[in-house]
């Protein structure tokens, strides 16, 4: 059985990993409003992402016949002054977000549940490639920062980026 403590902090991170979503969005629609279709592109998938995120804890909740209880998603920001600006939050952003799995993962070792010790591994690992991904978008965009030519090749290869479900939801069919 989960614990109330560790329910509601679970019912909090998905309310957080929504705003995530939100975010990304915003961020998504900012670039694309300023002819960055590549970076909306990228935002995009991160919207998706955390959607999914939000889905993994939903259905794990749910597993434990805990009830899921959706909060109100705060505002966003909805313009950013440059693409780098936009990474630079992201990267901030995720470390809080790892800051806020960390203390679920320490909730759930101090209740000493481990299925959810277990479940938490996969977000740990995967805050750890989220936080890299900011870093290396960062170094991209200050790479090309002032180079109009530079910055329309980022974010042609942006574009290409795909979306790929998390491998939580993936079924076994796929």
């Amino acid at each position: 059985m989960i614990s109330t403590r560790l329910h509601t902090a679970i019912n909090d991170q998905i309310n957080a990993e929504l705003w995530s979503a939100y975010l990304y969005l915003s961020m998504s629609l900012d670039a694309e409003a300023k002819g960055y279709k590549g970076v909306a592109n990228w935002f995009y998938v991160q919207w998706l992402e955390e959607q999914d995120h939000a889905r993994i804890l939903m259905n794990y909740l749910n597993s434990r016949d805990a009830k899921v209880t959706l909060k109100p998603i705060d505002a966003v920001r909805t313009e950013w002054n440059s693409v780098l600006e936009m990474f630079q939050e992201t990267l901030r952003h995720e470390k809080v977000v790892t800051g806020l799995i960390n203390n679920l993962a320490a909730i759930a070792a101090e209740d000493r549940d481990f299925a959810s010790s277990n479940m938490l591994v996969w977000f740990i690992d995967e805050q750890i490639e989220e936080e890299e991904s900011a870093r290396e978008m960062i170094f991209a965009a200050e790479s090309v920062e002032g180079d109009k030519y530079g910055m329309y090749q980022l974010d042609k290869e942006l574009a290409a980026r795909v979306y790929k479900q998390a491998s939580p939801l993936a079924t076994s069919a796929e």
